[in-house]
């Protein structure tokens, strides 16, 4: 009996064995993020790299796994490792206090990665994530927009080039299309996004700062890591 013995009963010691091997990244510790490391590390993942310049904050609370009273002011990497190994004290983590950015990504070296997740929201970075993902011949996943959403079961797993509505999702076909990137698995919904109120915008500086719930970017976040884990266990 060990820890992951209730998920062995839904697939297999072999299973598990390729999931304790696998070493993935995940870039974007937020309300999307959060929620995929969680949901891998408790399902037996051995090796996991997370990405994130940010700290915790107050507004982070209503959607983010790590987001308490008591984590306001942490970096959100240190946060997401001291949970990671309070779940599981054996598995191997390395963290990254940065923003990635094309300017940096030399910092990592892409080809041992099993999977790769995009959890950011940055178009350059995303698409440069792409780039590196397809160079170095490793899978990867990509969270489209969540924000300004209420609806989680008009979530769905599509490939870019097939997506409608979403805003973010019509800008990465534009510009994946221009690089040549084919194919790119991603998380998006067709949910129309809601305009945020005025005034919230105002009280936030008039930034662009989409609204949120607790459960649209928790959901794209676990659809997101349970496909991880299929690919990663049927993998021949």
């Amino acid at each position: 009996m060990n820890q992951f013995s209730r998920t062995e009963l839904l697939y297999s010691k072999e299973a598990m064995g390729k999931l304790k091997n696998a070493k993935i990244a995940v870039f974007g510790i937020g309300g999307v993020g959060g929620y995929v490391v969680e949901a891998l590390v408790r399902s037996g993942i051995g090796h996991i790299d997370i990405i994130d310049n940010d700290i915790v904050s107050l507004t982070n609370l209503n959607r983010q796994i790590i987001a308490t009273h008591q984590t306001i002011g942490r970096d959100k990497v240190e946060v997401m490792k001291e949970r990671i190994l309070s779940i599981n004290p054996d598995i191997e983590v390395h963290t990254f206090k940065c923003f990635f950015l094309p300017e940096n990504k030399d910092q990592f070296d892409f080809s041992e990665y099993s999977y790769i997740v995009d959890a950011i929201d940055t178009i350059t970075a995303k698409i440069e994530l792409v780039l590196e993902a397809n160079k170095n011949n490793v899978p990867i996943l990509s969270c489209m927009g969540t924000g300004n959403k209420i609806d989680p079961t008009a979530l769905e797993i599509s490939d870019i080039y097939k997506t409608s509505v979403c805003p973010l999702a019509k800008v990465m076909r534009r510009e994946l299309k221009k690089k040549g990137i084919k194919h790119l698995k991603v998380v998006y919904s067709k949910e129309v996004p809601i305009k945020a109120n005025a005034k919230t915008i105002e009280e936030t500086q008039k930034r662009s700062v989409p609204g949120s719930t607790s459960f649209v970017p928790a959901c794209a976040g676990l659809i997101i890591a349970s496909e991880v884990i299929k690919d990663i266990t049927n993998d021949k």
